[in-house]
Order: structure tokens, then C-alpha cells, then sequence
């Protein structure tokens, strides 16, 4: 468990280096030489000991193996020169992942980018339950991208009932990523602030004939309201017809001139229409 701790000021070491350098000029110029040994000893036992930390960064202070503690505030400090130091950044930082080749819901291969914004909260974590924590962050990212993109379908045209999708769905998706990579981080010590998607597309192999089924989609669907629209016109003429008595149209009558409006409304190209000068009722 991480365990922050303030060491000794490093001013106050550097005082007490020039005092023992003084006093080695002095033993040196009085000839003293069993005064003299014992200060180089003392000043190389200091020196060794003098370390800076760097605003938004730690310091882990190892004592023959023995976690002694985290320093994480910045400035000048000193420890016994036993002590091994290990720095690590408490900045955040953030990574984009090439696009990901995974398997949605259905099993159809998409590309899948991300953008991983992170820090170290839990510096003993960082340092001793995992190798190497960088590492492990981008491994454990793109873990997390199989497993959140097995969970949704990329759209709902083969899964129609699915309320959130990959590419509608961005804030549920998004934070689902987030919430699964956080998960897999917390045992290294690693806070995540922000993940989301930041490249979401159709493998190659698939991406014509996806292409070419959306834009079938969009073509049936563009004709179902055309036509719907256009049998609700013909009705309402006819109604409006027969209330206002102008025309009492046949059986026969009736459907020739409900296919030839059907004709008209529904038509991709400009009717041209032909003009009936005789009487209808004939």
C-alpha cells in the first residue's frame, strides 16, 4: 500500500556538507591527518543522498528491498545513500491506439481506434504489482476494446432490436470502455479519465458490400415513405372527391386514375401528364 512520506531537506544536508568541506581545509592545512579521513568519509556518506522531485512527479525510496515510501512533493530533499530511488510521473497522459481489428456482436470484422487518457494514482502498485506499467496500460486498453466491441452489434441492420450500437450509441459505448479499462488499470494503480472511440469503421474485406446494403437501407426506406405519402394524397383526393359531389367515379374509373396519380407521386422522373378531354363518366 502506497505510504507518502517527507524526507529530510536538502538545504540543510548542503549546510552540513560545507561544514564538513571546512573542516577537511582545516584538518588538511593543520596537518591533522586522523581528523581528515574520518570527514571524507562523512562527506562521501552525504552526498549520494541529495535528489530532486519535479512538480507532478514521485520518487519511490527503496531501502535493501524494503519499501520505505513515496515522495511526492516537489523539491530538494536527501536520504541515507542506501536508499534506491525510483522516479515516476504523476502526469497525465494519454495515448491514441491504431485502429483494431475486432468482431462486433454479430461476428462482422470492424476497425476500432481509441484515445486512453490516464495517470498514476498508486505509486506502489505502479511500481511492484505489475513490470511495467506502461506497457501493461496499452495492453489492457486493447483487451478491453475486444471485449467492449464483442458487447454491441456497429448498427442495427441486422440486429434490429439493439438499443445501443457502436455507431449510434456513442456516450453508452464510450462509457463502457471507460468503465471496463478502469477495471482492468485499478490493479496497477492507474486512474483512467477519459476513454472514448476515436476511429469506428467497417474492416476493408466488408466495407463495399456493408456500404452497398446501407445504401439499399436507405433507398427502401426513402420509397416506403414516398409511397405511404402517396397513398394517403390519392385517398384524401378521392375522399374530397366524393364529398363534394364534383365526380362519382366507377369501380373501373376509379382504379385507372389511382394508378395513374400512384404513378405521378411515386415516379423518379418529371410525369408527363395526358390530358382527358372527354367525360370520365363514359
Amino acid at each position: 500500500m502506497e505510504k507518502t512520506i517527507k524526507p529530510q531537506s536538502g538545504y540543510f544536508m548542503v549546510f552540513l556538507a560545507f561544514c564538513v568541506l571546512a573542516f577537511l581545509v582545516f584538518a588538511f592545512m593543520g596537518k591533522i591527518p586522523f581528523l581528515f579521513v574520518p570527514g571524507v568519509i562523512v562527506l562521501i556518506f552525504i552526498l549520494p543522498g541529495f535528489f530532486i522531485v519535479e512538480p507532478n512527479k514521485a520518487m519511490v525510496l527503496l531501502l535493501f528491498g524494503s519499501y520505505k515510501g513515496t515522495v511526492k512533493n516537489d523539491g530538494f530533499f536527501w536520504v541515507i545513500p542506501f536508499m534506491t530511488k525510483k522516479k515516476i510521473s504523476l502526469r497525465v497522459r494519454n495515448f491514441e491506439n491504431k485502429p483494431l481489428k475486432v468482431n462486433d456482436k454479430i461476428g462482422n470484422p470492424v476497425m476500432v481506434g481509441t484515445i486512453v487518457v490516464w495517470q498514476v494514482a498508486d505509486t506502489f502498485k505502479a511500481s511492484f504489482d505489475v513490470d511495467d506499467y506502461e506497457n501493461f496500460v496499452h495492453l489492457q486498453a486493447d483487451a478491453a476494446v475486444r471485449k467492449m466491441a464483442g458487447t454491441y452489434p456497429y448498427d442495427n441492420f441486422e440486429d434490429e432490436h439493439a438499443e445501443v450500437t457502436l455507431r449510434s450509441g456513442v456516450e453508452d459505448v464510450n462509457k463502457s470502455l471507460e468503465d471496463e479499462i478502469s477495471a482492468r488499470l485499478q490493479h496497477a494503480g492507474i486512474k483512467v479519465i477519459e476513454a472514448r472511440i476515436s476511429h469506428l469503421a467497417y474492416s476493408s474485406e466488408i466495407a463495399s458490400a456493408m456500404l452497398q446494403r446501407q445504401q439499399a437501407t436507405a433507398i427502401v426506406a426513402a420509397r416506403r415513405m414516398i409511397v405511404d405519402g402517396a397513398v394517403g394524397m390519392v385517398e384524401m383526393a378521392l375522399e374530397d372527391l366524393k364529398l363534394k359531389g364534383i365526380v362519382d367515379f366507377e369501380n373501373d374509373k376509379k382504379a385507372a386514375m389511382v394508378s395513374n396519380l400512384m404513378v405521378v407521386l411515386c415516379s423518379d422522373k418529371n410525369a408527363s401528364p395526358v390530358v382527358n378531354v372527354g367525360s370520365l363518366n363514359h
